[in-house]
């Protein structure tokens, strides 16, 4: 059953920063059980295969049309920006590794995942806000039915599959686009530029781009999939739910950018 929030309006006491701290700390325990329930029970059988594809599908599939155009994009506006900066100095033939280290290392990543917290976190806060508010997770829960394993574990697991798929995906679009770029402006060979691009490449920055995208799908995925399954007040509180998962998930996403770029920063030094 899932749990519910004690009504603070009768147990908090009248001092407000008080009462603001006690529903905070209430907030992050209940945002505690919801994680180690998912952790509980993602591993766990029965197993909901062909509803992890279809999310899979969901997610990966009708997310590509957006980021293969964003991706495009970026790579293009990168390489026309980068290049005067880099032309002051006599050092053009830099830009197609300068290019391949920014995508990698930083812009491929944090775009998948802004662009899945918009796109999907609040795909998965309104879904399930609206099956909580019209009690289909209860209904679920009455008929014997796991519906937390069905919907949360799922999603969860999908997202955080999918992202670093994708992740690497919108790498390769950006690089299309400043190929496309630099072969406008100064006529240089896809081989040449993709040598370019990939020779500064190491081990620790796929490494480090990988785990950065299990940290966003998975980051994303729990706000939107805690927001929704916890949603209240109809259908205001599942446009709160929605609208709650993008905010929150974009926030910590920056959050845990900072945190992993000082991390392996360690190890390049």
């Amino acid at each position: 059953m899932r749990h519910k929030t004690p009504n603070l309006q009768a147990t908090s006491p009248p001092n407000k920063p008080l009462g603001w701290f006690l529903r905070m700390f209430i907030t992050l325990y209940d945002v505690y059980r919801f994680t180690i329930r998912f952790f509980k029970e993602g591993f766990l059988p029965p197993y909901e295969g062909k509803e992890l594809i279809k999310q899979c599908y969901n997610i990966g599939l009708k997310t590509l049309p957006l980021i293969s155009v964003t991706g495009f994009i970026t790579g293009i506006v990168f390489t026309k920006q980068s290049r005067p900066s880099l032309a002051e100095f006599g050092a053009q033939s830099w830009l197609p590794s300068l290019v391949g280290i920014a995508l990698l290392r930083t812009l491929a990543p944090l775009l998948t995942a802004l662009i899945s917290a918009g796109k999907v976190g609040s795909s998965i806060g309104a879904e399930l806000g609206s099956m909580r508010v019209t009690e289909q997770i209860d209904a679920m829960e009455v008929s014997a039915t796991n519906p937390f394993k069905f919907l949360v574990t799922t999603r969860v697991l999908a997202t955080t599959i999918t992202l670093p798929i994708l992740t690497f995906y919108t790498a390769f679009i950006g690089l299309l686009g400043a190929l496309l770029n630099v072969t406008v402006s100064e006529n240089t060979s896809y081989k040449i530029f993709f040598e370019s691009a990939l020779e500064q490449i190491t081990f620790l920055d796929i490494t480090a781009s990988t785990i950065k995208a299990v940290l966003f799908g998975f980051t994303i995925s729990m706000v939107g999939c805690y927001q929704g399954y916890n949603s209240l007040k109809g259908t205001e509180g599942v446009g709160k739910a929605a609208n709650s998962a993008v905010v929150i998930g974009m926030f910590l996403v920056f959050i845990e950018e900072v945190i992993t770029v000082q991390f392996f920063a360690l190890f390049r030094t």
